[in-house]
């Protein structure tokens, strides 16, 4: 009976267009999937969308769409870009699919019924963008987002808590027994060290958006995205259906890999394994969370214009330039940096000179030398020869380790050093000089049999990676289809062989300086579009009278000032307003030091809610003007503290 296989994506946030950095995990996960396949393997491989959340509604009515309207193009667009790449998926799971929504209607309730949700009151920093809770000490300077930087919002709200605490000894002596539960180790102890810090209650419902899945027994109430979307990797197996057939054979198989960004390492690894221990499903997968691509500045961003999408370079260079690349370049535990540079360069030299060139070199050998046909040789004839099939099986070997364990990006370094083996089997084999040898067809008989089972063991280990060109290889060395698969990697099986007598280069070579400065061009058009629309003048946001009539602007006497004993951008002032002295926290100290804030005559907004900022207790807002240069706070002279501003 064969072993199973289920690995999964995370479900991608439908936002906007999916850039290489989404594409690389769902090409990781396709290549894991198909070397499982080639090993014998039953696998399932599940992507999808996550689709509910306040993010959708903003965006969806910016663009004049109907949430599910805006959705479905997203996922239409989303499944254009994986048949581009040839992502052999098995499912596509979206979250406003009713297969899904009812199924976590019903967990949620589940989960209230046995109190591990219960019902409480949220306060604290919201951003949208993320749509991540954070506390003060977590929030940068001006209540930005630690993560995105946009600014969030304080909110207070009704809210249904998941009991993380009460799981929270469970999950550390889980990850304990499990060594390899959490992989790299660097991530694993990142989430330790979390855990270890204390676990919080989370919030996982919302009363502020409608579009998500309603709370059966509180309507109000729309599940929130941990639980709605942390659901679909059973939702999409049939679990909690009448149908349970893949939920029973794949997540309660053999393996099951959950492969996700760092960025999102916590919810899988604390949230969704809490979620499962609660509702009695067994825990059954392993987590790989991988690293980022970048930019040679830094991080890629859409809003900068910071960002490469395959669609603009997979009909210019192939599948398979892409696809090496994206896997070729993020190692096991770190990022990986996209330039034109080195993408022209993988093309040329890993590509075209070091493989595609063996393969074109053998092929016009054989042509050349015996018309296109070469048999297996009855004896070895070079000490080189053994050192070959040893690389090979070496190799093998090297190969099957580094994908097991999910390293992909060094079987492709193993994969590529058996090339550059076999590229320099040619040299200390010389076929050209024993060409000229009567006596040596032998030999060189033997020395251009050797290099297509080189060729064809490469072939098969390229077969989850390189889809295109491994199947243009077997073609052009005319490899029979049953040894074409991972049984067949046993030297010597190939009989007689008769190649193409019309070889075609995987990999033309590219003008290096030409096709640099086409992906340069590319990058820079997206950044200037980025400008353009910034450059556009901005619709105004009317307020009414009414609107003003909140605010309440009184003068404010500064008696005294401080540095923040724990943020170096915020300054703390006492500020006499009439009716009393307050503090209030300002992040102003690239401007003015405390000394050049006491005896300012400022203007002050009275009536704002107080908050704590970085632990200091904040009673107002000072106000002052900016641009890109400077900052000033809004001076007075004769006017008395408390005097009213209007």
């Amino acid at each position: 009976m064969k072993k199973t296989f289920y690995i999964t994506t995370p479900i991608y946030y439908p936002s906007g267009k999916l850039h290489i950095g989404n594409s690389y995990t769902t090409v990781f996960c396709d290549t894991l999937n198909r070397y499982k396949k080639l090993r014998g393997y039953d696998t399932y491989y599940l992507t999808g969308m996550d689709e509910h959340g306040q993010k959708i509604e903003t965006v969806a009515k910016e663009l004049g769409r109907d949430p599910q309207q805006h959705v479905d193009l997203i996922a239409a667009d989303t499944k254009k870009l994986w048949q581009l790449l040839d992502i052999e998926y098995d499912d596509f799971i979206r979250t406003t699919e009713d297969r899904h929504e009812t199924v976590v209607a019903d967990i949620f309730e589940q989960l209230l019924g046995q109190d591990d949700i219960y019902l409480g009151h949220y306060e604290g920093h919201y951003c949208i963008h993320d749509e991540s809770f954070f506390t003060e000490t977590q929030l940068e300077d001006g209540n930005l987002c630690p993560d995105c930087g946009r600014p969030t919002k304080l909110v207070k709200e009704e809210s249904y808590f998941l009991r993380l605490s009460k799981y929270e000894d469970w999950l550390l002596e889980f990850i304990e027994q499990n060594p390899d539960f959490i992989t790299p180790e660097t991530r694993k102890n990142e989430v330790v060290a979390f855990i270890k810090s204390g676990l919080q209650d989370l919030s996982v419902s919302r009363t502020s958006f409608d579009w998500g899945v309603k709370v059966k027994s509180n309507p109000n109430h729309v599940v929130y995205v941990w639980i709605d979307a942390l659901s679909n990797y059973i939702t999409a197996l049939g679990y909690g259906s009448k149908d349970t057939t893949l939920y029973d054979k794949y997540w309660k198989g053999d393996e099951v890999i959950h492969v996700v960004g760092k960025d999102i390492l916590r919810f899988h690894a604390i949230y969704w394994p809490i979620m499962l221990k609660a509702l009695g499903v067994p825990v059954t997968f392993k987590l790989y969370a991988h690293g980022w691509y970048m930019m040679k500045d830094g991080k890629m961003s859409k809003s900068k214009g910071k960002v490469v999408y395959p669609d603009d370079l997979v009909p210019k260079y192939g599948l398979d330039a892409m696809r090496y690349f994206l896997l070729k370049e993020i190692p096991y535990s770190g990022d990986g940096v996209f330039t034109p540079e080195d993408f022209v360069a993988r093309i040329n030299y890993d590509l075209a000179n070091d493989f595609g060139n063996l393969l074109n070199r053998t092929i016009n050998m054989i042509n050349k030398y015996f018309d296109s046909k070469v048999t297996k040789p009855a004896k070895s004839y070079f000490e080189v020869d053994q050192e070959l099939k040893d690389k090979i099986t070496e190799t093998i070997e090297l190969y099957r380790s580094d994908m097991d364990e999910l390293k992909v990006s060094s079987a492709i370094l193993n994969l590529w050093s058996l090339i550059s083996r076999t590229n320099k089997y040619i040299d200390e084999t010389m076929p050209w000089v024993l060409a000229k040898d009567e006596s040596k067809r032998d030999e060189l008989n033997s020395v251009l049999y050797n290099l297509v089972e080189a060729l064809r063991h490469i072939g098969v280990l390229l077969r989850p990676i390189l889809v295109d060109a491994s199947e243009e290889l077997f073609a052009q060395l005319k490899i029979p289809a049953t040894l074409r698969t991972w049984d067949a990697l046993s030297f010597g099986l190939l009989e007689d062989v008769t190649v193409t007598d019309n070889p075609v280069p995987l990999f033309p070579r590219l003008d290096k300086k030409q096709e640099e400065a086409f992906i340069k061009d590319l990058l820079n058009q997206k950044k200037q579009k980025v400008k353009q629309e910034e450059a556009k003048p901005k619709e105004e946001a009317f307020i009414t009278i009414d609107d003003f009539a909140k605010l309440e602007l009184v003068v404010g006497l500064i008696k005294d000032c401080k540095a923040h004993p724990n943020a170096d951008k915020l300054l703390v002032s006492q500020v006499d307003t009439g009716d009393r002295v307050r503090q209030i926290v300002s992040g102003i100290t690239k401007y003015y030091t405390p000394d050049d804030m006491i005896g300012k005559k400022v203007v002050i907004v009275k009536n704002l809610k107080p908050v704590k900022l970085r632990g200091e207790l904040s009673e107002g807002m000072l106000l002052a003007g900016s641009n890109k240069k400077t900052l000033e706070v809004i001076e007075l002279n004769d006017l008395n503290p408390g005097d009213k501003i209007s």
